[in-house]
């Protein structure tokens, strides 16, 4: 896994999600369960990964899209 980047934000993320499910490219939000546990407060970022394989086209992705 590669991970592309780390935020606080889950409107964000969610927008990124869908944005690289779009052009074919199958995320992964890491961190998820320690954000559940802290109470959901932000105080720890979750980061968005891809598969190596994908990390190429998830950054072209993100950069055209003006995310990177």
């Amino acid at each position: 896994m590669e991970v592309l980047l780390a935020t606080n934000d889950p409107v964000r993320l969610s927008f990124l999600v869908a944005l690289l499910r779009d052009g074919g490219v199958t995320p992964v939000l890491l961190d998820e369960h320690i954000s559940a546990v802290e109470g959901r407060i932000g105080a720890f970022p979750r980061r968005l990964a891809v598969a190596e394989s994908e990390a190429r086209q998830a950054r072209r992705i993100l950069t055209e899209a003006g995310e990177v």
